[in-house]
């Protein structure tokens, strides 16, 4: 049998969020044997030349074998690339079409379905629904759901607000939670991570690994620090990431004198060596879907705090493997790191369960596998064959 095509479209991947992540793991980790896999990248990329999260990204998707496709999209307002797309869909029969986050999945249901697609995938990986405009909600409502075959929530909650705030059809929007691969480490070499940052062994470490953007809210992380240290003297805050945030970050780290006390790591591709040398891991956003990063606290058997948002209740169990905290409250992120950090059993306690939790339910195999059976279930049906023809 012939191999499938699939095409996995993505805005850019100057930022590494989870959403970039998933797609270039999904576009590895689908079976080359059975699928002839191409990473569509719509925005230009070319002031991201020499970065050095790119090259990881590039060389990891030329090792597996897996086309880039670049549309250079310098204006929301182009039109030639998506006219490019279209005929390139075309061209070359492609059998799965599979875009993720907003705008992508608006872009793939016109295009796909223009270009003949026999089956359309839109992936939405969470966003502050509260706060949507009218705009988006009918874009979501009238345009993405019904246009594509599968609509992707990936929580629980964020699956319901489709539904209640948005107005999607229950009918059109399909929960898969995420995964992310089993760890390097397996907790060995615990002070690893720290020699890597120029930590003192008898610190007390707290972490966390994000984009640096608004709704990350990571200067509730730092005012949350600046509570703790008189009582904490030799607490240490690591913020792992890089974004659009890290100017303003700077400067409340300044404001706060907590500069002895807050690591701004930015972008690291050994995050996996870095966790093992953390004692409580962090998650303080606005909101959050399901986030790779507290996935992979999860199977580093880490004690996490995080607030109650989104899919995060849902993802530690309500509670069971990690503490819940109010969001945009730093006197309550810190009185729940505290807690944490004055009693090593039950951060043991807590880290086991996360990481058992981690590997039942949140495996990247398991995650890219439903995908592929999705697109066979739905390559299967006749009126994708009608499609195609």
């Amino acid at each position: 049998m012939s191999r499938r095509r699939v095409v996995v479209l993505l805005d850019s991947l100057e930022f590494l969020g989870g959403a970039e992540t998933l797609a270039v793991d999904l576009a590895i980790g689908l079976d080359p044997e059975r699928y002839e896999r191409t990473l569509c990248i719509t925005h230009d990329q070319s002031h991201l030349e020499g970065s050095p999260a790119q090259e990881g990204v590039r060389r990891r998707l030329r090792e597996a074998g897996v086309e880039v496709l670049e549309l250079g999209r310098r204006s929301r307002f182009a039109v030639g690339p998506w006219l490019r797309l279209i005929r390139w869909l075309r061209a070359n029969r492609v059998d799965v079409l599979h875009a993720h986050k907003f705008g992508s999945n608006a872009w793939a249901v016109l295009c796909g379905r223009l270009a003949g697609v026999p089956v359309i995938v839109a992936h939405e990986h969470m966003w502050s629904y509260a706060d949507a405009g009218a705009l988006r909600r009918f874009v979501d409502r009238r345009w993405i759901a019904p246009g594509a075959d599968f609509l992707i929530a990936v929580s629980a909650e964020g699956r319901r607000q489709m539904i209640e705030e948005e107005g999607v059809g229950a009918d059109r929007v399909l929960y898969v939670p995420n995964g992310v691969p089993a760890a390097a480490t397996d907790g060995a070499g615990e002070g690893t991570g720290r020699e890597l940052l120029g930590i003192p062994a008898d610190a007390e470490v707290v972490g966390t690994v994000a984009l640096l953007r608004p709704e990350k809210e990571l200067g509730l992380l730092v005012e949350a620090t600046a509570i703790l240290k008189p009582e904490h003297p030799h607490l240490r805050t690591v913020i792992v990431g890089d974004g659009p945030e890290r100017e303003g970050l700077e400067a409340l780290i300044a404001e706060r004198g907590v500069e002895d006390a807050v690591l701004l790591a930015g972008y690291r591709d050994d995050v996996d060596r870095l966790l093992p040398g953390w004692d409580v891991a962090v998650c303080c956003s606005r909101f959050e879907g399901g986030p790779l990063s507290v996935m992979e606290y999860m199977d580093a058997g880490l004690p996490i705090v995080a607030t109650a948002v989104g899919g995060l209740p849902e993802l530690l169990e309500e509670g069971a493997c990690g503490l819940l905290v109010e969001p945009g409250d730093p006197a309550a992120l810190a009185a729940g790191i505290g807690e944490l950090l004055a009693d090593p059993q039950r951060r043991r306690e807590l880290g086991e369960r996360a990481r058992e939790r981690k590997r039942e339910v949140y495996s990247l195999d398991a995650w890219v596998a439903r995908m592929a059976a999705l697109y066979e279930e739905r390559l299967a049906e006749p009126s994708s064959r009608q499609t195609r023809s």
